[in-house]
């Protein structure tokens, strides 16, 4: 007599895949050469700009920052050597468009080889001084804004006793919250009212009082 057959047994169902919203971790450039290369107020204007409208020729950029085209040029050039920018493929000349790589990335300007050390040093100079000239350009121009907008822009300073781990939790904090609003850089994510406003933060030690403190 047949053995009558025993009924599958249904697999378990698996768990949910949880979903992370940990930030990518950003690639790390302590090439002195890189550096030295993105050191220039030229290049760092220009990078601005093409990943705030996307793709730019040396011709555009020229209009744009007030440079010969074939300045300009140059200056793309130079960035794709150290592969910060790219060219699309399309165009010829100085009217082939140029984009900015994809990928974030930080520098790490506190190695201990000299070289390294000096690069990493006019590079955040650079970016000081062109953070200078926009709050100085703002301070200029704030008038043309609304109320609403000049009690939103702030500027503020504090002083807090950290530990190393404890200031590198604050700086990570810091572009986690800038880092919400990134998807914006596609004009359809942005809303209503959205205007660029730039975001910096720095936090460094200072000299102790003669208490200590």
């Amino acid at each position: 007599m047949p053995t009558p057959r025993q009924p599958r047994k249904k697999p378990a169902p698996k768990a949910p895949v949880k979903e992370t919203t940990a930030r990518p971790r950003r690639a790390v450039i302590s090439d002195a050469r890189a550096m030295r290369a993105l050191a220039h107020p030229v290049r760092i204007a220009l990078l601005e700009a093409m990943r705030r409208d996307g793709e730019i020729t040396a011709t555009e950029a020229a209009e744009l920052l007030g440079e010969s085209p074939g300045n300009m040029s140059w200056h793309l050039q130079t960035l794709a050597k150290y592969g910060f920018v790219e060219e699309t493929g399309e165009g010829r000349g100085r009217r082939r468009p140029w984009r900015v790589t994809s990928g974030s990335r930080r520098f790490d300007t506190t190695m201990d080889d000299p070289e390294s050390a000096a690069a990493g040093e006019a590079l955040e100079r650079t970016f000081l001084n062109r953070i200078q000239d926009q709050l100085r350009d703002w301070w200029t121009r704030r008038q043309q804004y609304s109320i609403k907008w000049r009690r939103a822009a702030y500027m503020t300073e504090t002083i807090r006793y950290l530990t190393a781990d404890e200031l590198r939790t604050v700086m990570d904090e810091t572009i986690a919250i800038f880092d919400r609003y990134k998807d914006r850089e596609d004009p359809s994510q942005r809303p209503k009212g959205a205007v660029p406003v730039q975001l910096y933060s720095h936090g460094h030690p200072i000299a102790p009082t003669a208490s200590g403190n």
